[in-house]
Order: structure tokens, then sequence, then C-alpha cells
């Protein structure tokens, strides 16, 4: 078995593979060592491995490292990013993220390695979406990275099945994620690999990193399954290579994926942590430690190197990188362009869609078809007419596409117009996914699915919203439009009780940073929240919604619905002079709050009901028009909403009452727990009545 790393003395192809490796290997260690933090063990063992990938195989042109049609590289074990960001250097990928880079100029040039870690620097501790051309996805949580790809890959099957035709294959990118033990032992590795195999998703390979490791030893602690057996089961191709440093049989094994074409591929690499360090190849080194100026010394004289210089690069490795990996991507990537201008000329209606989808715009008239609803004191549930305006956006938005963790009937978020179909193994066409009861995985899915730029949405109750909290957390951080929504939205859930009622859920989404989160009170809100949601070009968007019916407001009589769109807006208010108390509500206690403000008003006391689905965006707003809906001259405030009261003395003020939840529900029919917590027209009446007296008495 040839030996890719111990032999110096190989031809001259074999010896510029070998320093090409050794570079990526002693990047890996300077930089490491220079930040005094960070992995090196897993970029030294990995380096051959993901050196043979891109050097030979990946799909991706430098110059251009979003071109639609590149093959993704998801480095799942995100600790071991040094190795990514060397592959980024030395492959001399360009900038193109406008916001964060300056354009044309190296994605990560020498310096940025020199500064790992460091604050602004172009290569944090884990890769980062957006952040560093070339990066693909932000990983951390490991387990993340693998379950995104399986969204890559089915958004490049249901873009093949849209877009290709005869003559013209727009889209056959393959997708490649390395991961390691800790990706395997995560729960949502599991999940997003029993949907991968399901699908039988060919474009999917995955490198698993089998070195034995973690932070607490060796892995015969916490894990001795069978994985290649457990893959097998899951309906994967597996392969096997013995020696993380045999280039010619991890050409093999990378070749054995490029012909399967009935399903995904494990490929289970056998290596030692900190491999070509022979003085310290166990944990040190593999988890956060740096190797230490001696043992880099050792490491690189057993490569040959140069043993006082740091982050050095011999002559030869960029133009091997250019010759190879940049030669092939640009020949690909160029030839993918023109065959897209013949493209457009054949069928300009497709190619008008791909322009619009890769820019995230909306077709002209994508809104022409949204529905009224008309007042309706019985109404209907959030969750009923929002699977109403979903159907008539998505009629008109041929890649707004999405499904449920198995609840699509309940969520009513299933597509129902003609020609939406079900994705599946047969059938790559569809426009509703079955994600099946895999929350966690959904979202990365998700995730994977909107990095390709189609625009994906995902449904379930919103109490399980807790099993996607790491991968929504994930659409926040890279800023990408993933839409969730979320039903049975409160204690409304009635007698299904407490393990079915979100109570601290609201407040865990309002958390997060870049999260749009909305929650409607009626049927015509829910249609200005989508209109919302669908405009977003970097923020994911939660939608909230009920189960029960809830009343469609008599929009004659109270404000247009169409302030929600600024996030709170004053729904009703005195006739004649301005407000002694303001109601504020979310959701299906709004209706609940005008019921308040009709008695008051009739007992002669001012009131003003403030509807404010999103705090968000009504925090975008400027002060003046928040002072306007919230003078702060009107101490007096009543916030209403079915969940924790966490937060709301922002709005209320320290003085204000809060009518929520401040336990986790209970079993029983909605009216008594309407009752029993509080949700009722007498409370808050008597709590505004309340407030206004306590505002008097301080006068």
């Amino acid at each position: 078995m040839r030996d890719a790393i111990l032999t110096p003395d190989e031809p001259v192809r074999s010896q510029i593979e070998l320093t090409s490796i050794n570079t990526i290997r002693t990047l890996a260690m300077d930089a490491v060592q220079a930040a005094n933090s960070g992995h090196p063990g897993t970029p030294m063992a990995m380096a051959p491995v993901a050196y043979c990938l891109w050097q030979q195989f990946l799909r991706f042109d430098p110059q251009d490292p979003v071109w639609p049609n590149r093959d993704r590289f998801v480095l799942s074990i995100g600790h071991a990013s040094m190795l990514l960001y060397a592959l980024l250097h030395l492959t001399e990928v360009r900038a193109v993220s406008k916001d964060y880079e300056t354009l044309g100029e190296p994605s990560v040039p020498l310096d940025a390695l020199k500064a790992f870690r460091q604050l602004d620097g172009r290569c944090p501790g884990h890769p980062e979406y957006r952040w560093t051309s070339g990066v693909e996805t932000t990983t951390g949580p490991l387990g993340q990275g693998v379950a995104t790809s399986v969204g890559m890959a089915i958004a490049q099957q249901w873009l093949r099945a849209r877009y290709n035709r005869p003559g013209f294959e727009l889209f056959d990118f393959n997708v490649y994620a390395l991961c390691g033990d800790g990706c395997m032992m995560e729960g949502i590795s599991g999940e997003a690999a029993s949907l991968a195999g399901h699908l039988r998703l060919a474009n999917l390979c995955w490198i698993y990193d089998n070195n034995h490791i973690t932070i607490e030893g060796n892995t015969a602690l916490a894990f001795t399954e069978d994985v290649a057996t457990r893959f097998i089961g899951y309906g994967w191709n597996v392969t096997r290579v013995g020696d993380a440093n045999d280039l010619d049989m991890l050409a093999r094994a990378f070749r054995t994926f490029q012909s399967t074409n009935d399903r995904p591929t494990l490929i289970i690499v056998d290596s030692h942590i900190g491999y070509g360090a022979p003085h310290k190849q166990d944990t040190s080194g593999a988890h956060g430690e740096p190797l230490g100026e001696e043992e880099i010394r050792l490491a690189k004289r057993s490569y040959g190197w140069p043993e006082d210089k740091t982050f050095y690069v011999p002559d030869g490795v960029y133009d091997h990188f250019r010759q190879g990996i940049g030669k092939r991507g640009k020949q690909l990537r160029d030839a993918w362009f023109e065959r897209i201008e013949a493209y457009r000329k054949q069928y300009p209606e497709l190619a008008g869609e791909l322009f619009r989808m890769q820019h995230r715009d909306l077709p002209e008239g994508w809104d022409r078809d949204l529905p009224d609803f008309p007042a309706d004191p019985k109404g209907m549930a959030t969750r009923e007419s929002s699977g109403r305006v979903l159907n008539a956006a998505a009629n008109n938005i041929p890649w707004l596409i999405g499904g449920s963790a198995d609840l699509a009937p309940s969520a009513k978020t299933r597509l129902t117009f003609n020609g939406a179909g079900d994705f599946s193994a047969d059938y790559r066409a569809g426009r509703n996914f079955h994600f099946g009861i895999r929350e966690h995985a959904m979202g990365a899915v998700l995730n994977g699915m909107s990095l390709v730029k189609v625009r994906p949405f995902g449904s379930g109750f919103f109490i399980f919203a807790d099993y996607l909290r790491g991968s929504l957390r994930l659409s926040a951080l890279m800023q990408i439009p993933v839409i969730y929504i979320f039903t049975h939205d409160s204690i409304g859930v009635g007698e299904d009780g407490p393990t079915h009622q979100p109570v601290e859920q609201l407040a865990h989404m309002r958390a997060t940073p870049g999260l749009v989160v909305i929650r409607p009170c009626d049927a015509n809100e829910v249609r200005e929240a989508w209109k919302v949601i669908l405009q977003l070009h970097h923020e994911p968007a939660v939608l909230v919604l009920t189960r029960q019916a809830v009343p469609t407001i008599d929009r004659s009589r109270y404000a247009p619905a169409s302030g929600l769109a600024r996030g709170a807006y004053i729904l009703a208010d005195p006739p004649d002079a301005g407000p002694e108390v303001i109601l504020i509500g979310t959701g299906s206690e709004v209706s609940i709050c005008l019921e308040a403000f009709e008695r008051l008003t009739g007992e002669g006391v001012r009131v003003r009901v403030v509807s404010m689905p999103s705090w968000e965006l009504f925090d975008d707003q400027d002060s003046d028009y928040r002072d306007s809906v919230l003078p702060p001259h009107v101490k007096a405030r009543v916030s209403v909403e079915q969940a924790s009261d966490f937060g709301w003395t922002r709005y209320t003020g320290t003085d204000g009452c809060h009518i929520g939840i401040e336990s986790f529900g209970a079993s029983a029919p909605i009216k008594q727990l309407l009752k029993k917590f509080g949700f009722t027209a007498d409370h808050i009446v008597a709590a505004a009545k309340n407030q206004i007296a306590r505002q008097e008495s301080r006068a």
C-alpha cells in the first residue's frame, strides 16, 4: 500500500502531492499555535482526504465559489476549521461576500490564517457561512453539518427535476460532508441519514473520520456500535479506506461514490488524530490544545520541513492547486455559464425563475391571489387561514417548497393545488416534503435547502420547536430566510395538557438574534404576516398559529391588518381623546382584548388596544412610530399573551400588568383553561381598571 506521507523520495508528482498535504498540516499546526487555541489533530489526520477530494474530484471554481452548480463541501467537524481554511488559502478562493469581505481579494489570505480565531478575523473558530467565502454552511454543534448536507442534496434533486432539460444538465452537483465520531453520536445525524437513505440521495457522500477519539478519550467509553452496519440498514452504500494516507484507495472510494446512482454513500476512513506528529498522536491536539513548539518542530522535521519557518508555503504548491482544482473548476464553471446562456434563449421563463431564485427575489404578481377574509365572529384557526394563504402564494412562487415533521394535515401546510405533488425517491419534482418525525433533522435540512437558494418551509407543533432549536439558531446565525410554521401555539391545545402546551417557547424565539417571530391575531393578520415573511432576504421567520378558531376582526370597525408590517399597531382607540390605559395583545388574545375594550369604553374608560404580532418588526421602527403606538406618558398598560410574560416589561414598563402563564398549563377543555389562567374579558377589564387606579394614586 502506497504511503503518501512518510516517503520523501517518491516521483515528482507524488512529491508535490506530499508537499501539498504537509503544507495543509503545517499551516494548521502554526495557526493553532499562534492562536494558542484550536484543534490541530484532525486537520493533520484528514489532510490527505481533503487534498484528494479537492484536488482530484471536487467540482469547484476558487475564482467563483458561488456558481450554482458547484459541488458542495461541508466540514461537519467544524472544530477542524483550519483544514478548510488551509484549503481555501491554498486554492486561492476569491471573496464574493460584499457585506463582510473585499470583493475579488483572497477569501483567506495568509494574514487571515495568522489571525486564526482572533477578533473580526476571516478564520473564526468554527466555519461561518457569509463571513468567509468558500464556507458553504456554518458548522458548530456536531451533526449539524451532515444533516444540512442532506438538505443541499435534496435541493439539487428538486432543481434537477424542475429545470434540467434534454441537452441542458444545469444541476448535477454532488454534496460531500466530512464528519467524525461526534457527528455519528449526535441524534440529528441518525435522523438525517435515515431520511437520506429513504430518499435514495445518490448525490450525497459522507466521509467519516473514524479516529476513535473524543474529548474524554477513546470512543470505547461510550460508542461501540457498528457504524457500517447501521448505515447499510439506512439504505446507504458503505465503503472503507483503511488508511487515511492512502491516496489511491481514497480516490477509489470517491470513484465508487460517483458511480453509485441509487443511494447515498458513506466512506469510512480510518485515521489517527495528529497523524504525522509521531510523538503526539493521541487526544492531545485533538480538542482545543496546540501541539506546542517542540512537538511542532519534531513534526516538521519528520516532514523534511524547515523547522524555524511558520506559515510556510513551499514553491510549487499554489501552482499545483491552480493546475488541479483551479483549472478544472474554471472549465466546469465557464461551461455551465455558456450552457445557461443557451438555456435562457430556449427556456426564457425557466431561466427567469432561476435568476430570481438565486437572487432571492419574488416573481411579479406573486401576491395577486392572496385571500381576503370577511369579518366573522366565529372565524377560523390561524393555522387554517395560513394554509390558504400559503397555497395561494406557493402557486405563484414555484420554488416555495416544504413540508412537515409528520404533521402537515394538522399544521395545514400541505400544498394542494394542481401539480404540487409529493417529493419522493421516485418523484423529485414534488413540492410537498415528508420529513418524518424528525424535527431536528428537518430544521437542518431546511437550512441546507435554503443555502441552495430554494425557499423552504417546515412545520410542526410549537412545543416541538424545542427539538429543532439548534438548527433554528443556525438559520438565524447564517442569516438565511428559512420559514418555520408552528401551530398549536398555547394552552388552547386544551386536553393534550402541559406536555403539549408551549409556554416558554415564544420567549426563546424572541431572544434569538436575527429571528423574526410573528403571532398573528386573525386570518387577515395571517395574510399580512405571509407578505412580510416572503419578502425577507436574510432573516428566518417563525409563524406562530392557533389550533382553535379565533374571530376574524371587522376591519371596517377596527384598524386594517396591514399594520402588522410594522410589528405593532393601534387596533382600537378612544373616539374623542387619548387613552388612559393600553391593552397589548398577540395572537388569539387580541380578540379578548377587544371584548374588554368594548366593555370599558361603554363604562367611559378611554382604552387603546394594540395588536403586537411581532416584537422584532416593532423594534425596527423609528422611535416616533413606537411612541405613537405606546405613548411614554401612558403608564397604565396590560399585556395579554398565553405564554410566559418574560420580556414584556420592555413594552409595559416595570409597573405594567402581565396576564400570562406562570406554570406549564393544565389538561382541560379550553374554556376551563382560559378561565383558570385569566384569559377572559372580565379579568382584563379588572386589570385595566387596577392599572388606572395605580397610576392615579401616584399622580
